[in-house]
C-alpha cells in the first residue's frame, strides 16, 4: 500500500481554504489528526480523495510550504477600508471557468474575423456619470420607455439581459461552482465580475444573490467592461466605497438603470418612504432596492434612512422569493449558467466539427451527449 508524504501544513492550509467544519473533515477522515502530526501517513488513494473533498488540487499538497492564491483579476472588493483577503476555492474555481469560456469565446470570434466591440473601453473611469449612463443606455437600447410598458421589473431584468447578450457581452449568472449545487457561491463574498476584453466581454453575476440585487450588478460589471477594465466586485446598491473605480461604477450603475433627471420629475416629495418606492418600482421597472438607492442620491432619504428602509425592504423581498421558490427548467438554468451567447456559438462550433465534443461538454460543465443536444434545442440549435 502506497503512502506518501505530506507537509502537515500543507494538510492544515487545505483543511482552512475548504470552509468545512472540523467536525466533518474527522468524520471522513479519521486518521486526520494523525497525520497533521507527523504520526501516520495518508495512502495516495486516501490523500486523493481527501483533496477531492477539501476542494485542494492534489499537486498543491506536494509543495513544500502551502502555496500563496491570489485572484487572477483586479481585486476592487473591500470590508470597510480594507481589502479583502483569503479566496475560497469556489470563488476561484468559477473565476478560471468563465477565463476559459472567454478564452475559446475569443478564440471563435478571431477565426471568424469578428471587429472588436466598439463599446468595451470607450469610457472613462471619473468621466461624467450622467453621459456615461446615457452612452451605455443607447448602446444596449435599454431605454426607460420600453420599460414603461413592462408588467414588472422581472421582465425588464430578462430584457435587459437579452439587450446585453445582444450587443455581444457573456453574461453567465449562477449560484454554484459549475453545475455542482452543493458548492454554493455566497454574496457575502463576492456578487460579480467582468472579464474585460474586445472580442469577447465577460459578466458573471452571482446567481445566489436575490434576483432584486442582480440587476444593479449587471449595470455594475457593465460600467466596468465599458471603462475596458476587468474586476472583481462585492458592491451592491446600498454600498458605498472608497475605491474611485467601484464608487464610479456605482454611480454608472445607478444612472444606467434610472436616469436621475426623470426620476426627480417622478419623485413625489413627502410621500410614504415605502409607498413612493414601490409606485417608483413599478414606474422605472427596477427593484425597490435600485429605487431606494436613487431617492438618497437626490437627497429624499438620508444615510441612515435609506439603510433601515433597504433592510425592511430587502427582508420582505426574500422572504416572497422564499415563499415562491421551486424547481425550474433544467435547459433554461444551464443557458442562464453558461451564457446564452457563449452557448449557442460553442454547440453550434461542435456541431460543425471545429470543436471536439469533449471540449464541449468540459466548457459546458455537461457530461452527457444527450444533455448537449437538448441544450442545444432549447436554444435553436441542432
Amino acid at each position: 500500500m502506497l503512502r506518501v508524504d505530506v507537509k502537515p501544513e500543507l494538510l492544515r492550509w487545505a483543511c482552512k481554504r475548504s470552509g468545512l467544519e472540523a467536525s466533518a473533515l474527522a468524520r471522513a477522515f479519521p486518521k486526520l489528526d494523525a497525520w497533521e502530526q507527523g504520526a501516520e501517513r495518508p495512502t495516495l488513494k486516501q490523500l486523493e480523495r481527501f483533496a477531492s473533498l477539501t476542494h485542494a488540487p492534489l499537486g498543491f499538497l506536494f509543495l513544500d510550504a502551502p502555496p500563496v492564491e491570489t485572484v487572477p483579476i483586479p481585486d476592487l472588493r473591500t470590508v470597510g477600508d480594507r481589502r479583502v483577503v483569503h479566496p475560497s476555492p469556489e470563488l476561484l474555481e468559477t473565476i478560471f471557468i468563465c477565463q476559459q469560456r472567454q478564452e475559446w469565446f475569443r478564440d471563435a470570434a478571431r477565426t471568424a474575423g469578428e471587429a472588436p466591440l466598439p463599446f468595451v473601453g470607450s469610457l472613462r473611469v471619473g468621466s461624467d456619470v450622467v453621459a456615461a449612463g446615457a452612452a451605455m443606455r443607447a448602446a444596449l437600447g435599454f431605454e426607460i420607455a420600453e420599460r414603461r410598458a413592462m408588467r414588472t421589473w422581472t421582465e425588464a431584468l430578462r430584457r435587459f439581459l437579452q439587450q446585453t447578450d445582444d450587443v455581444g457581452v457573456l453574461v453567465m449568472i449562477n449560484g454554484v461552482v459549475g453545475n455542482n449545487n452543493r458548492r454554493k457561491l455566497r454574496p457575502s463574498e463576492f456578487r460579480g465580475f467582468a472579464l474585460s476584453d474586445p472580442l469577447a466581454p465577460l459578466v458573471f453575476v452571482n446567481g445566489a444573490d436575490s434576483k432584486a440585487a442582480q440587476m444593479f450588478t449587471l449595470a455594475h460589471e457593465l460600467a466596468h467592461v465599458w471603462a475596458g477594465q476587468s474586476a472583481l466586485s462585492d458592491q451592491g446598491p446600498l454600498m458605498s466605497t472608497h475605491n474611485d473605480v467601484e464608487r464610479w461604477c456605482n454611480q454608472v450603475a445607478a444612472e444606467l438603470l434610472v436616469p436621475m433627471a426623470d426620476f426627480t420629475r417622478d419623485l413625489r416629495a413627502g410621500a410614504p418612504v415605502r409607498e413612493e418606492a414601490q409606485r417608483l418600482a413599478r414606474v422605472f421597472k427596477v427593484s425597490t432596492l435600485v429605487v431606494l438607492r436613487r431617492m438618497h442620491d437626490a437627497g429624499a432619504l438620508t444615510r441612515r434612512e435609506l439603510a433601515a428602509a433597504f433592510e425592511t425592504e430587502l427582508a420582505e423581498i426574500s422572504a416572497r422569493v422564499e415563499a415562491s421558490s421551486g424547481g425550474g427548467d433544467f435547459y433554461l438554468t444551464q443557458a442562464s449558467r453558461v451564457g446564452r451567447r457563449f452557448a449557442r456559438t460553442l454547440i453550434a462550433s461542435t456541431l460543425e466539427g471545429q470543436t471536439l465534443h469533449r471540449d464541449a461538454l468540459r466548457l459546458l460543465g455537461i457530461s452527457k451527449m444527450s444533455t448537449f443536444r437538448e441544450l442545444g434545442h432549447s436554444l435553436g440549435i441542432g
